[in-house]
């Protein structure tokens, strides 16, 4: 009796082991499963677990729903006069044709997109989207539509920010965080592609921090393979959340449409030109006054340095802050500021990052001799985009 007694008692025990390990770690395997409300215990079946393309399927759902109000399509229109006629400045042919208006107007229609980021309506665009434009109308994705102005804009990051005043309620963008984004997340790309009307094309981020491209001066793309066609610049590009992630720019396509590749600019990027915009009308960045050139292992060796990191400098602006310090054709920048340099786009990123009139010191190689100097940082110039 006492050996039928052990071998029941051990039975019930390796049970009610096995039970609490399947309870505590798989339980969608038990149909019914006790859970404690405070006041009763009852019995509730385990949630069930959903299949995973349902379940992106209903985050996007829910994303668009959430983003879509606050993207915009823009339609502007730009008045071009002709040239003027080059017989108007003789008298014997305005003798026979008389005075006449020397030159010809015309209209231009263009269209965009942009992101409500504020509910004072400031929308997000790029800056060729509104870039000489003498007429902006902004249409909301409820039917609303107002005229809007340019509060201000900046061609080397093609980012600029224009303003509508409307009365009610206006929808605006959660921001998300770009350098949170990986390779691989699914995004989602709205905007007014072919003017068809507010469409929201599905995609993934197929890589990030692109630069060289020769889109513009400031580059750190995230690209997507997410459709995006002429209409869709200044539109969102945002997370499975509906969060803003970037702000759609550009596409790589010799036909102008959409291969695959698309590139927008990080919203960490567009949030910090967003502010100075609104405060400054303009965006105020550092400036050195030097032509930079990559140093190639050739070049690296001829000036003794162990690897290619650091930049060349291959001219040198008059009275600029880089002249006045002594800086000059030849020498190789190493450090500004304390923080290394390893090209020249890290160069760039590293003054245009520092306030004007703020001094740093500049380490430097000048015939093989490692130097020091101090340097006064200027106010970049505003450059106009090609």
């Amino acid at each position: 009796m006492r050996k039928h007694w052990l071998l029941f008692t051990q039975t019930v025990t390796i049970a009610l082991a096995l039970l609490f390990i399947i309870q505590t770690l798989k339980p969608e395997l038990l149909p019914n499963v006790a859970r404690s409300t405070g006041v009763v215990t009852l019995y509730e079946s385990a949630p069930p677990v959903e299949p995973a393309a349902p379940a992106v399927t209903n985050n996007l759902t829910q994303a668009a729903q959430k983003a879509m109000p606050a993207v915009v399509n823009i339609y502007t229109r730009t008045e071009l006069k002709s040239l003027p006629n080059p017989f108007m400045g003789d008298p014997r042919f305005r003798f026979f044709f008389g005075d006449q208006d020397n030159s010809e107007t015309r209209s231009s229609s263009s269209l965009g997109s942009g992101v409500i980021v504020s509910s004072s309506g400031y929308i997000l665009t790029n800056h060729h989207v509104v870039e000489a434009a003498d007429q902006i109308e902004v249409a909301l994705a409820d039917g609303r539509k107002a005229e809007a102005h340019v509060v201000g804009s900046d061609p080397e990051s093609d980012l600029a920010v224009i303003k509508i005043d409307l009365p009610g309620n206006i929808p605006v963008i959660t921001f998300g965080q770009s350098e949170h984004v990986q390779v691989g997340d699914m995004v989602l790309a709205i905007g007014n592609p072919f003017g068809v009307g507010e469409t929201a094309t599905m995609g993934i981020v197929s890589a990030l921090k692109r630069d060289h491209l020769g889109l513009n001066t400031f580059e750190n793309f995230i690209q997507t393979d997410a459709a995006i066609n002429p209409g869709n610049s200044g539109g969102a590009l945002v997370d499975t959340k509906g969060n803003l992630i970037g702000i759609n720019s550009a596409i790589y396509s010799p036909n102008g449409g959409s291969l695959g590749i698309g590139f927008a600019i990080p919203v960490n990027t567009a949030k910090k030109t967003l502010e100075q915009i609104i405060q400054h009308g303009s965006v105020t960045r550092g400036w050195l006054g030097a032509g930079m050139q990559e140093l190639t292992p050739e070049l690296a060796k001829s000036f003794g340095l162990p690897n290619t990191e650091g930049v060349l400098v291959s001219e040198i602006v008059r009275n600029s802050p880089a002249n006045k310090a002594g800086i000059k054709n030849g020498d190789v920048l190493l450090v500004i500021d304390n923080q290394p340099i390893k090209d020249s786009k890290a160069m760039l990123d590293a003054v245009t990052s520092i306030p004007p009139e703020k001094t740093v010191s500049i380490q430097l190689m000048r015939n093989g001799a490692l130097q020091t100097v101090t340097v006064k940082i200027g106010k970049r110039p505003t450059v106009t985009r090609q």
